[in-house]
């Protein structure tokens, strides 16, 4: 018998992944499960589609306006027709001698609110997850929880009559002792005490429930293992609470942190008087005096630009900073 040799023709090289297209049907197999999960999943999608307009109306699309900060605008032309001056708003809002005050009054007010308003709710939260139940736990939650639902001019309204030199019941309540009225509100130096205390009061309830869930949803096994240790109730504080609601304290922080300059401005400006304007003046009322008030609202945009990149920069160096510190972050 002839044997009968054939020869073989050499293989093309193969691509690497990275470097071979995706074949059609990979792309028709992803539109098909796509099709499927719309199918099991349809209420879900429909229930996303608000919030997903909501952003993308009210959020993303006024994005693109963001360009008159870069021009000089007028009504007449629109925003993509006015006569295109670069940063000279920036420059202009950068030589201004109120630059470094407004830097200054918005850090340091939002610092101050974030340091006060961030380790109270963990305590009061830490406190009312040690009660049992009761009458007094849900007095305490109620009288701590309700003032979240009063508005921000209500809140001023009252802090106004409470600290009014004359009728306020603090004043009267120092005049007992001897001591002089004190006009609270037209010295700057109580401005930020003011400020951050009455919003400490305002939130401290809502923020705990956050911290009261992370709370529950600790093993209690872990509380029935430290008290055969013979972990005392401060030791298991310590040892189980605390490490338990830590990846949510860093995620309410790494937020804390990033909006420090998208402070409150209903707040600062219903409390602000031409008296303590040297530190109630903060970039937030700054931008409605010159957008609203004097119409200069290329200016107003470019300040408001300025915040929010700053702002962004915060968050992501603070986010780092906390992933490196504690392996924990926004984004995992």
């Amino acid at each position: 018998m002839s044997q009968v040799t054939t020869t073989e023709r050499p293989s093309a090289p193969v691509p690497a992944d990275g470097d071979r297209p995706a074949p059609a049907g990979f792309w028709r197999g992803r539109w098909d499960e796509a099709r499927r999960s719309w199918r099991r999943h349809w209420q879900l999608y429909l229930l996303v589609i608000v919030p997903v307009a909501y952003f993308v109306i009210f959020k993303y699309v006024p994005i693109s306006n963001a360009v008159i900060a870069f021009k000089n605008y007028n009504i007449i032309d629109g925003p993509w027709g006015s006569e295109w001056v670069g940063f000279e708003h920036f420059e202009r809002f950068f030589a201004n001698p109120v630059f470094g005050t407004l830097l200054k009054n918005t850090f340091m007010l939002a610092f101050y609110l974030v340091l006060a308003s961030f380790p109270i709710p963990i305590l009061l939260a830490l406190a009312l997850n040690e009660i049992r139940g009761g009458w007094f736990k849900r007095t305490v939650q109620l009288v701590t929880y309700a003032p979240y639902f009063i508005s921000t001019v209500v809140v001023v309204s009252m802090t106004i009559l409470i600290l009014s030199p004359r009728l306020g019941i603090v004043n009267d309540a120092i005049g007992l002792f001897g001591i002089p009225a004190i006009d609270f509100l037209g010295d700057p130096d109580y401005f930020r005490h003011i400020y951050v205390w009455s919003d400490v009061w305002q939130t401290t309830g809502y923020s705990a429930v956050i911290y009261m869930a992370a709370l529950a949803g600790i093993d209690p096994a872990l509380h029935e293992a430290a008290k055969i240790d013979g972990a005392g109730r401060m030791q298991r504080i310590r040892h189980v609470d605390l490490p338990g609601i830590m990846p949510t304290a860093v995620i309410i922080l790494i937020l804390g942190v990033g909006n420090l300059m998208a402070i409150g401005f209903e707040k600062a400006y219903l409390l602000q008087n031409n008296l303590n304007l040297e530190q109630s003046e903060i970039i937030a009322t700054y931008v409605y005096k010159t957008g609203l008030v004097n119409a200069d609202f290329s200016m107003a945009t470019a300040v408001g630009l300025f915040n929010s990149v700053v702002n962004l920069c915060l968050l992501l160096f603070v986010n780092f900073a906390a992933k490196r510190i504690t392996g924990k972050g926004l984004w995992g």
